[in-house]
């Protein structure tokens, strides 16, 4: 009987150890604070828009488009001055005298134009540049993430038909990335120099 004993309690023993090691892996993932799944949802805009990094950019942009349009503004109202000087003028000056001044009025506003159209251009460039490297810089925490959970694959949550709120784990990875890059500013300056 002792050697049946032996020879059950491997296997059982065996068995044992694979049902623990099974039950500690979801509650590993449990702890962690994200869901156990094979497949992780995910709002890239969100995760953008929400986080400290998203936030000080937009702030940023904002800021710098306010300044632009402030510019904007300012000029228009030196243009305006000089137009209505210069309507003031065509009455007083023969057509062959007033063309030049005229063209050249016509050729400050489009330089005008197309500079600012230049400054938002950037301003663009800018926005989707640091988008870019924000989501660069997050690679690694999302694939920490996808260790976490025991996920294969983290879908945008936009292209999902249906899924359960679970398998969402934007604010999770929102504190994460928060965590480990805050706001971005240190990191951006580091690689300036």
């Amino acid at each position: 009987m002792s050697f049946w004993k032996s020879y059950l309690q491997g296997p059982i023993w065996a068995l044992y150890f694979i049902f623990i090691h099974a039950l500690a892996l979801p509650l590993e993932a449990q702890q962690l604070g994200v869901p156990e799944t094979t497949v992780l949802t995910i709002s890239s805009d969100r995760l953008y828009s929400d986080s400290a990094f998203g936030q000080r950019i937009l702030r940023e942009i904002e800021a710098e488009g306010t300044l632009l349009a402030d510019e904007n503004e300012r000029i228009v109202a030196e243009l305006s001055r000089e137009e209505k000087e210069l309507t003031e003028k065509r009455a007083e000056m023969p057509a062959d005298e007033f063309r030049p001044l005229a063209e050249a009025f016509d050729s400050k506003v489009q330089s005008h134009r197309d500079g600012q159209r230049a400054k938002l251009d950037a301003l663009a460039r800018r926005s989707d540049e640091a988008q870019q490297l924000f989501f660069e810089m997050i690679q690694p925490v999302l694939i920490e993430l996808l260790r976490d959970s025991g996920a294969t694959v983290i879908i945008e949550r936009s292209s999902v038909f249906l899924s359960s709120d679970r398998t969402d784990v934007t604010e999770i990875a929102i504190g994460r990335i928060n965590a480990a890059i805050g706001d971005g500013s240190a990191l951006e300056k580091n690689g300036d120099q």
